[in-house]
């Protein structure tokens, strides 16, 4: 029988605690910084109430190369926005990935078709130096935006360190997004080189994109200089005008690897929201807070150390990838992926033990696939030597939970992340000295002040409410583009509760001081007044077999809210009268009365993002019939289509 959540499911041993990089830290903290020592929830505590001393600790023994500390911190951390972190730091994102030895491989590729790639530092150094020569040539330096339309490939990282090393900005989306959702990003911050590929591979298939890239250069005046990225051919009939990778590159061969240490402030990466409700928001993040956050979440949560290989499953429009990145930060070696991640199922599993992954990382939604199709990577791949399984992107379920102690191992820490875009990091991760708990994240983040707080902006124990951080990080974006008066960021974020960073998820910390994410607080169910987080649905529904996955929407009638249920079910499945009872049973049993939807309705597909995410409020909007207004934003937006017909719900 499954536990219940909070239930412990791994611990790790003396000797895992002991030579934990955290460890390490919090001694360093009690010697040098005043931690009157403790355990995790201590030093996270301490690291709240000693803003200053734990971030300058933060650069001391995380290893950041620049000019620095100095001061930590302008105006009262408590104040946001507007804090400024190591005003007279300078330094270089690029400089602190690309120390170490010439000789020790860094970055590892495998695409789908069979394609693969192996650098060591010394070969990802001269091509970085070769495509900043390249970029300079064009006229870009400290400011200039540099675009990239690519999947996750090696050249992907090559571009943005060498716009990085100049000091550019590098701003990135995937190649499965459309013309008009491409523009509604890089229009906005109108980029003077764009890096495309010819196209990507996926689902078994070459996507060419060609005729897209051409499109997209005719419609961004700012672009001086299109380079194409061979990716379905060696030799791809760019576009005219445009010049191959390695054309690009050819003539600065041998060019010397500089590094402009600028500001901590200053900007590194421009991320985008989804832009599901209009044009995406254009959040700047600065390469010293990004760094130093990316630092602590690899080394202190995740500890990971030189040798470490290090894997997630992301595309170069989400954040996972500049998370990724980082880690060569910290000396890890990047494994890439690129392709459908369960073509063949096992995939990820192949790529995990034939390049002995020590973290792993990917979706919530791919480890519950893995889940439902019966996978025991645990008894079909030696994994001995992966100690760290990372899920994002939606809240992971108990029961997933549970898979992964039983099918892929069990001296294994499991880690939900939460966080996101708006400050390219998380709020509640893991940490190797605590251990794992059914259903839960293991702990906040150090350095991060982390609450839920209700309607009336007090702090809630024992029940859930909105994620609040009440204190400044060095990873807040430093603004909106375009929004000189700041008046668009403050709106987003602080306008529920002032002061305080609002960040729109409906959470509940938990007695063993870990969190639980219910799901986004814009969609949350209220029928009969009673908030009810949308993943308490899931949780319940995805443990059938028949459902291969489903939506949750509160649709308003009457002045009170009824819950509409739909639901994707395997090949050959329907939804039965025996099956709706079913599923009607246990949402009652496990959950409540209050969680059995009014309507249940059997749907082709759930719209998602392009980066995979489900749009809860848009399938509201839909089925309202109001307008949702970026499609461009959605994967498919035709599975959206089908929940605008006439009728659905009639009944």
């Amino acid at each position: 029988m499954p536990g219940a959540v909070g239930d412990i499911l791994w611990q790790p041993s003396p000797e895992r605690v002991a030579s934990a990089r955290v460890t390490r830290f919090a001694a360093a903290a009690s010697a040098r910084a005043g931690f009157p020592g403790g355990d995790h929830h201590d030093l996270w505590a301490w690291s709240i109430a000693r803003t200053a001393d734990f971030w300058r600790l933060v650069w001391r023994e995380c290893g950041v190369v620049g000019d620095g500390p100095g001061d930590v911190i302008v105006q009262d951390a408590h104040l946001m926005p507007g804090a400024r972190w190591f005003p007279g730091a300078r330094l270089n994102y690029a400089e602190n990935l690309l120390q170490g030895e010439d000789a020790a491989e860094v970055l590892v590729f495998r695409e789908e078709g069979g394609r693969t790639a192996r650098l060591t530092r010394g070969e990802l150094r001269a091509q970085v130096a070769a495509a900043a020569a390249a970029l300079a040539a064009e006229g870009v330096g400290p400011g200039v935006r540099v675009a990239g339309f690519l999947p996750n490939v090696p050249e992907a990282v090559i571009a943005m360190l060498a716009a990085a090393s100049l000091g550019a900005v590098w701003t990135s989306c995937s190649p499965d997004f459309g013309q008009a959702g491409v523009l509604d990003r890089f229009g906005q911050v109108e980029p003077t080189v764009l890096v495309a590929c010819d196209g990507y591979r996926y689902g078994g298939r070459g996507h060419d994109r060609l005729e897209l890239v051409a499109g997209l250069r005719a419609a961004l005046p700012s672009v001086r200089r299109l380079v194409v990225v061979p990716v379905l051919s060696p030799r791809p009939h760019a576009p005219a005008g445009a010049v191959p990778w390695d054309e690009w590159l050819r003539p600065h061969t041998g060019a010397p690897l500089r590094f402009a240490r600028l500001p901590f402030a200053h900007p590194l990466f421009i991320m985008y929201s989804s832009g599901t409700t209009g044009l995406p928001k254009c959040m700047v993040h600065s390469a010293g807070g990004t760094l130093l956050q990316h630092l602590k979440e690899h080394q202190l949560h995740c500890d990971i150390a030189p040798g470490d290989r290090l894997f997630y499953y992301t595309t170069c429009g989400w954040m996972m990838w500049n998370w990724l990145a980082s880690g060569l930060a910290s000396g890890a070696t990047l494994m890439l992926y690129d392709g459908q991640p369960l073509l063949p199922a096992s995939a990820l599993w192949d790529y995990a033990a034939g390049e002995r992954f020590t973290v792993m990382g990917s979706s919530a939604r791919w480890l519950a696939a893995c889940a439902k199709l019966g996978l025991r990577p645990g008894l079909t791949h030696r994994l001995d030597h992966l100690r760290l399984l990372l899920s994002t992107g939606s809240p992971l379920l108990p029961e997933t939970y549970d898979w992964v102690y039983e099918a892929v191992g069990r001296d294994l820490q499991l880690s939900s992340i939460t966080g996101g875009t708006d400050i390219i990091s998380c709020f509640a991760l893991g940490s190797p000295v605590l251990p794992v708990r059914r259903g839960e994240i293991q702990c906040r983040g150090l350095g991060m002040a982390v609450d839920v707080f209700g309607d009336d902006g007090r702090p809630v124990r024992g029940g859930p409410g909105e994620l609040v951080c009440t204190a400044a990080f060095p990873s807040m974006p430093t603004g909106f583009w375009n929004d000189p008066d700041g008046a668009r960021y403050r709106r987003a974020y602080f306008d529920r509760f002032e002061g305080v960073w609002c960040h729109g998820d409906f959470a509940e910390l938990t007695p063993a001081g870990g969190l639980v994410v219910h799901g986004r607080s814009d969609t949350v169910l209220n029928p009969g007044g009673v908030r009810i987080g949308t993943a308490e649905i899931y949780r319940v529904v995805e443990k059938f077999p028949e459902v291969v996955e489903s939506v949750v929407v509160g649709v308003d009638q009457g002045g009170d809210q009824r819950i509409a249920l739909f639901v994707v079910l395997q090949a050959g499945a329907a939804l039965t009268p025996g099956l709706v009872a079913r599923l009607r049973a246990a949402l009652r049993d496990e959950e409540s009365p209050r969680h059995v939807p009014y309507w249940l309705v059997q749907a082709p597909a759930i719209p998602r993002t392009i980066s995979g995410k489900i749009v809860e409020k848009a399938v509201a909007q839909a089925l309202a019939g109001q307008p949702v207004e970026n499609l461009d934003a959605l994967a498919d937006p035709a599975a959206l289509a089908w929940f605008r017909q006439p009728g659905l719900l009639d009944g």
